[in-house]
């Protein structure tokens, strides 16, 4: 499966909510949900009827909506949740908990990026180091007490320094603390709780999917 390049708001009339995938503009009435509803995307969409899923339908929507909230493609996404089911606690959860924890989701949720995609370009292209190493890893698993940082010459980026201002207004996750306004710095400060993730998400559907 090839990573997906085309319009990312397609995905989130796909799924029939947002996703947030496009950082600012999902708060904005340009957003494409905001603009078109809820109808599926293509030419059609306007008159289609959105199909009531049940069973492994709605098993499949799931696991495709998360995969696309955290950008992550099948082989990989499978490998997390085999991982997940060997841990001790609730397969659904601890699969949700891995992909939080995500070096690419950190950047993200602790307000260094205005998307996961954005995010991912940060970690790919060197600007994120990790207790002062440099990771380009997106899929790099952070572990509490790692503190994130972007690199010294990155944090003038007003992309970095205007996702950072958005993020104290829309909120830091509790697992992550911020060294303030003007210290561009995050800690793992506790693990993620199911609290801490998108209550629309049900992850059981997923178990159910991969546990047939």
């Amino acid at each position: 499966m090839a990573r997906y390049r085309d319009a990312v708001c397609r995905l989130c009339r796909r799924e029939g909510g947002k996703l947030f995938l496009k950082g600012d503009r999902c708060f904005k009435p340009s957003c494409a949900i905001e603009k078109r509803g809820t109808q599926p995307p293509g030419m059609h969409g306007a008159t289609a009827r959105r199909k009531v899923l049940a069973g492994y339908g709605q098993q499949l929507r799931e696991k495709q909506k998360v995969k696309r909230i955290y950008f992550v493609l099948e082989k990989q996404f499978r490998n997390y949740f085999e991982k997940a089911s060997r841990q001790k606690g609730i397969t659904g959860e601890n699969l949700l908990f891995m992909l939080e924890r995500r070096l690419d989701n950190v950047v993200y949720r602790a307000g260094f990026s205005t998307s996961r995609r954005q995010a991912r370009q940060l970690v790919n292209h060197g600007h994120i180091f990790v207790n002062g190493s440099k990771v380009d890893i997106p899929s790099f698993q952070t572990k509490l007490g790692d503190v994130v940082t972007v690199k010294e010459t990155t944090v003038k980026n007003p992309h970095v320094e205007g996702a950072w201002q958005t993020a104290v207004g829309r909120g830091r996750p509790n697992w992550i603390s911020s060294g303030g306004n003007t210290d561009l710095s995050a800690k793992v400060s506790a693990l993620p709780t199911r609290a801490d993730i998108d209550p629309t998400i049900n992850e059981q559907l997923i178990v159910e999917l991969y546990s047939k």
